[in-house]
């Protein structure tokens, strides 16, 4: 109790006066906590080696105040752990009134992780792993881009555009990696400046590879799809789906602006691996359905990150073949 009582008080959101005791035990637990803060460890310690090993023998940038720190490096040879500390002041005195007090803590943390592990890894850069840029570009900017989408995930920042990224993802829904990728652009230009366009352009890939890599951590690799059916047979399409692929589907409301015909959408939600399955089923039962699959980047709930609630009851006239769904569920 005494561990919870003392989250609440450090993690309470910036914006609530009054968050109940309920609530913030099931946010913030401390193993919860615990294993964020160890992902954002690990995020930071990979991207220290990325940066020491890969870009900065090089001469690449990286993003944001990291990157400002290395310009200066490159110029006068000041320490970027002391400069990435330094100059994100300012940064999150803006997070503190804009985000919340726990993106605010593991921001700070982030940073000052990052910062100990560009000191603790300094000694590679010396070294001279890889000779050839354009490698170095390609696996100092997928190692970087895994440390920053590994600490993505769960909410870290290591300060920079990060912030600004995290801002902007809150209330316009644009990626982190996106927003970061635009404002680098001001970073790679001052590099072209300063050291001349084949530097720039090395680190314009590198950007490139970054931007892709951690934008693929943050989002994950089990990609889900939005589907959308249009069929004159849409109940028994709607009740292969439920028993034979074991996923749930809902019924929109939908009129042909042509015909002015009313008919039931279907739609819902599933794995990539389950498309192919629905594909053939819809063929089968009504080769004429119109059907649209689409990305899904992020899905919460049922049947996806929580599990599936058995409690809820179907009519008894449509409880039959369940030995498919649950043979479905199973795989």
């Amino acid at each position: 109790m005494l561990n919870f009582v003392f989250f609440k008080k450090i993690f309470q959101d910036k914006y609530t006066n009054d968050v109940p005791d309920k609530i913030c035990k099931e946010l913030y637990p401390m193993n919860k906590q615990l294993k964020r803060y160890l992902t954002i460890t690990l995020g930071t310690c990979i991207s220290g080696i990325a940066l020491n090993t890969f870009f900065l023998p090089h001469h690449l940038l990286s993003g944001g105040i990291t990157g400002l720190g290395m310009i200066l490096f490159y110029l006068f040879g000041w320490q970027v752990s002391v400069t990435n500390i330094l100059f994100n002041i300012p940064l999150f005195i803006l997070a503190y009134k804009l985000m919340s007090r726990n993106y605010f803590i593991s921001g700070i943390f982030g940073t000052l992780a990052l910062s100990f592990f560009l000191h603790l890894f300094a000694p590679l850069k010396d070294l001279m792993a890889v000779h050839d840029p354009m490698l170095s570009c390609i696996a100092g900017g997928v190692l970087h881009g895994i440390g920053l989408g590994t600490l993505y995930r769960v909410g870290g920042s290591t300060g920079g555009s990060d912030i600004i990224g995290a801002i902007v993802q809150k209330f316009y829904s644009i990626s982190i990696g996106t927003t970061g990728f635009l404002i680098n652009i001001v970073l790679l230009c001052a590099g072209a400046f300063f050291f001349g366009l084949e530097p720039a352009l090395y680190t314009m890939t590198a950007y490139f590879v970054v931007f892709k890599v951690s934008n693929a951590f943050t989002d994950g690799f089990d990609f889900k799809k939005n589907i959308i059916i249009i069929s004159d047979h849409n109940e028994e399409i709607a009740e292969a789906i439920i028993k034979i692929v074991g996923r749930g589907v809902t019924y929109i409301e939908g009129e042909g602006a042509f015909t002015h015909q009313h008919r039931k959408l279907l739609f819902c939600v599933v794995k990539l691996t389950q498309v192919a399955k629905i594909k053939q089923l819809v063929k089968g039962l009504d080769p004429f359905a119109f059907m649209i699959v689409q990305d899904a980047s992020d899905v919460f709930g049922r049947g996806f990150t929580q599990r599936t609630d058995h409690t809820v009851q179907r009519p008894p006239e449509l409880r039959t073949g369940w030995t498919e769904m649950h043979e479905a569920e199973s795989k």
